[in-house]
């Protein structure tokens, strides 16, 4: 019974809410605002949007296109030269958890000297203190799939020691997030599996984690049992807005988790795989490993009761077994369509399992703290092993 909650960003939820970003008190004059590097975000008129609400609420703004999917140290240091050669005092972070997670290390960089890694706590990094406050961050999401705009850490890759790793610091939660759900009808419907299971995994593992509390817990379940239920009708119609509403408080209520429990060792080695191989979707890595993953501890009863319950909440209402999530988990990816992802189409070969075995505990050993069953390097080898196709 005992829990710590500090989740100080001012949050605008509901279609139609990136219409009143011009009425929000802004962090600063000149915003950078931070895009992909792909063509969407342009082409469906998101760009142009956000830098009218921006100029009608009296700020300049300059924009940074250069995120990759998997955002790289390269990323953040292009970023933060465009902040300071441009005289930005804030940014906007308008797209998805690749896009917020890249802003968050622009804006340590663009206040600090050094190197990025110099900042990062875990894996190879110095884990230095932040000496002056990073810019601050206005979070416009595009997709539901991180809560990264209601979260204090970002995602990097150091591409030369393949490591995907976090920067996190209480400075580093946006000042501002919208969740726009229309932003998100034009996601295209695998990675709108992808991302929703993304979050899904964010609550499943917040609740069987060693830290899960009472806050976690309400969020985690309410979180599962919106994007269990709407996600399918999201995937088949993007242009769902009731769908994509509720996916969309899914995954930020999936934000709300990560600042209130540390979650397991599934997303460490999910990154350890797109670490070698970036072209894989963050999302799709999850579901690869995700039944392997789970029976592991399934099989073990780590939590029977808390299986049982996620049972539940993802609709087999009459879930008594543990081994009732899996079957569950198995339906759901395949009403999303995702039941048959291979690794082996993302050029990730089975001699590669000891590797991503000891890239996540070398790199993202923390989150093996959280949980209730120590996995060993063995069996974190063999869980990759398991789900290799």
């Amino acid at each position: 019974m005992q829990f710590e909650m500090y989740i100080p960003t001012r949050l605008l939820f509901g279609c139609g809410t990136l219409g009143r970003l011009h009425e929000q008190p802004l962090p600063g004059r000149k915003a950078l605002i931070v895009i992909s590097n792909g063509k969407s975000t342009r082409a469906n008129g998101y760009l142009a949007r956000t830098e009218a609400e921006l100029h009608r609420a009296g700020a300049q703004t300059a924009v940074f296109d250069g995120v990759a999917p998997n955002p790289t140290v390269a990323n953040v240091e292009a970023g933060a030269r465009a902040a300071r050669e441009s005289g930005c005092d804030f940014l906007v972070a308008l797209g998805g958890g690749s896009v917020m997670d890249c802003t968050k290390g622009i804006a340590v960089r663009a206040t600090h000297d050094g190197a990025l890694w110099d900042y990062v706590t875990v894996g190879s990094g110095l884990g230095k203190p932040l000496e002056r406050a990073p810019l601050p961050i206005v979070a416009v999401t595009t997709t539901a799939g991180t809560g990264s705009e209601v979260d204090n850490a970002g995602v990097i890759t150091k591409e030369d020691t393949f490591e995907k790793a976090f920067i996190a610091n209480t400075a580093l939660f946006p000042a501002l997030a919208i969740v726009d759900p229309e932003l998100m009808t034009t996601v295209p419907p695998a990675f709108t599996a992808y991302q929703g299971f993304d979050a899904l995994f964010h609550s499943i593992e917040g609740y069987i984690a060693k830290g899960a509390n009472p806050m976690s817990d309400m969020h985690a379940l309410c979180a599962v049992e919106h994007i269990a239920r709407y996600l399918p009708r999201a995937v088949q119609n993007g242009a769902d807005t009731e769908a994509r509403a509720h996916v969309a408080l899914g995954n930020t209520l999936s934000g709300f988790v990560m600042g209130l429990t540390l979650l397991t060792s599934e997303h460490a080695m999910e990154h350890a795989i797109s670490a070698y191989h970036p072209s894989l979707p963050h999302g799709a890595g999850l579901i690869m490993i995700s039944l392997a993953y789970y029976r592991y501890f399934v099989e073990r009863h780590g939590c029977d009761a808390r299986f049982v319950r996620l049972a539940q909440a993802l609709g087999k209402a009459d879930a008594a077994r543990p081994e009732d999530f899996l079957t569950a988990l198995a339906d759901l990816q395949k009403a999303c369509g995702v039941d048959a992802l291979r690794m082996s189409d993302y050029g990730v070969r089975p001699e590669e399992c000891g590797t991503f075995a000891r890239n996540a505990r070398e790199v993202m050993g923390v989150m093996f703290t959280s949980d209730r069953v120590a996995m060993s390097e063995a069996e974190c080898g063999a869980i990759f092993r398991e789900s290799y196709r």
